[in-house]
């Protein structure tokens, strides 16, 4: 029975999970998020009664922690945080953590890779094109509209939309500032979804709408004018089929704990698998919260749910 289903039927003793160390902040392009992602998670933690203690992680990450930490909440974003770098530094020392392991999390911070796999599999994302530096005679050779993005960046950094040939280099560009490997991924026109999953469990899914060309960094930080809708309007038939897809690849990459699915459904109603974030970003505004809460769970009982998680092999 997963974490959920658990804390729903029994209250989890937070004496349990000792002292904890709530990750946060780091280097890359995500740093800001990451600042607020982990401030919510420590006071969360605080107001549920676990000794927590907040780490802006630098070169000196270790040092800070100076073995005073029974186990760690990530709540770091990007390069660094949520790609196999920090969880392997953890796993070197023995301090359990939230979220996916070393490999998991290095797979689904690489868009490129995570597609490989989905596809070897059989599950849907779009078609796409992986470009490498250097980029000076890059070529598409997939269908416009498409979408480019670094390999390696969440929180749609880089991210440009390309209608015709002639924006091809600009956006290159743009996404080249970030990463030496970029992909071009064919646009799927339709509405987007994205699945949070808990310790095995797929909570309710979101409908994002917004009037940006497309869910951009605007659009999840800064407008008040994007919508999210949960219950997300699927059918009940839909609706299963999206949490079971969400699921399945999650588990595909070897991903653990807790994470987030990003979905794209065409006009014929068919899904397409986007990526998975393996540290989704943790304000009480953010989309895991939002999908905890319609499932009857608040903010604070989420933090400890996630961080529950980290019990499991703790004999």
């Amino acid at each position: 029975m997963g974490v959920m289903n658990e804390q729903k039927s029994q209250t989890i003793d937070v004496s349990h999970l000792g002292r904890v160390a709530v990750l946060y902040g780091g280097k890359s392009a995500e740093r800001e998020v990451s600042l607020n992602s982990g401030e919510a998670v420590y006071r969360a933690l605080l107001s549920e009664g676990v000794d927590a203690e907040l780490i802006d992680c630098g070169d000196d990450v270790l040092q800070q922690m100076g073995g005073r930490f029974d186990r760690a909440f990530i709540a770091l974003h990007g390069r660094g945080g949520e790609d196999g770098t920090l969880q392997g530094v953890l796993d070197w020392v023995g301090i359990p953590y939230t979220g996916s392991g070393v490999m998991a999390s290095a797979l689904a911070m690489d868009k490129y890779r995570s597609k490989l796999i989905w596809s070897a599999l059989g599950y849907p994302t779009p078609q796409s094109q992986l470009i490498c530096s250097p980029f000076k005679d890059a070529s598409l050779e997939i269908p416009l509209p498409c979408i480019l993005k670094p390999v390696h960046e969440g929180s749609s950094i880089g991210m440009t939309k390309v209608d015709a040939e002639k924006d091809f280099k600009a956006a290159m560009n743009e996404a080249a500032k970030y990463d030496r490997e970029l992909l071009a991924e064919v646009w799927v026109t339709g509405n987007e979804y994205t699945v949070a999953v808990l310790d095995g469990v797929a909570l309710p899914p979101i409908k994002l709408e917004t009037d940006n060309t497309f869910y951009d960094y605007d659009a999840k930080y800064v407008s008040n004018e994007t919508r999210y809708l949960c219950p997300c309007g699927l059918s009940e038939a839909k609706e299963v089929e999206l949490k079971k897809l969400a699921v399945e690849s999650f588990l595909a990459l070897d991903c653990d704990g807790w994470g987030r699915v990003d979905f794209m459904q065409d006009h014929q109603g068919e899904f397409f698998l986007l990526e998975v974030n393996t540290a989704p970003g943790m304000t009480d505004h953010s989309l895991v919260p939002m999908a905890a809460r319609a499932a009857g769970m608040d903010f604070g009982k989420l933090v400890v749910a996630i961080l529950a998680t980290t019990l499991r092999d703790a004999g």
